[in-house]
């Protein structure tokens, strides 16, 4: 399964934030909108990093004034990416590999879809259980093989 279909379903609504904005900005927006992470992205909206709830608390464990610090100083910088034409077993791979739970979407260096592991673990389990249910049918289809 592409990533594509999973955008068609799930919509491509990404709430994003700027460098220069203060990291309690970001919790607020995380909260309003009950999400874990925001893409950062820069005066053309293209994405130079994320920021996630890990990232906040990771910073408040050293300073206590995470609050007013901005965001590109505590955003993630390394923003690994895909596309809406790779696989969700490769992306999960991915995910599961670099312990990431956010990944933005990205198409000629725009920014079209973020995909969270939930998202993965959902369409996955989407994936198996058209899987199960074509074996069950074949199977009663023809019960003596």
């Amino acid at each position: 399964m592409k990533l594509q279909t999973i955008l068609a379903t799930k919509g491509t609504k990404v709430f994003t934030i700027r460098p220069e904005q203060q990291v309690k900005e970001a919790i607020n927006m995380l909260v309003e909108h009950n999400i874990g992470a925001l893409v950062v992205v820069d005066e053309d909206s293209r994405p130079i990093g994320i920021i996630s709830e890990r990232d906040v608390i990771h910073v408040a464990a050293h300073n206590d004034k995470v609050l007013a610090q901005m965001i590109g100083e505590v955003m993630t910088k390394k923003l690994i990416t895909c596309t809406a034409h790779d696989d969700i077993h490769a992306v999960a791979q991915t995910m599961t590999d670099r312990r990431i739970r956010h990944l933005p979407i990205v198409e000629d260096g725009k920014l079209v879809g973020i995909l969270s592991i939930g998202d993965v673990v959902k369409a996955q389990l989407q994936e198996y259980q058209g899987t199960i249910h074509n074996l069950q049918t074949q199977a009663q289809a023809d019960p003596d093989k």
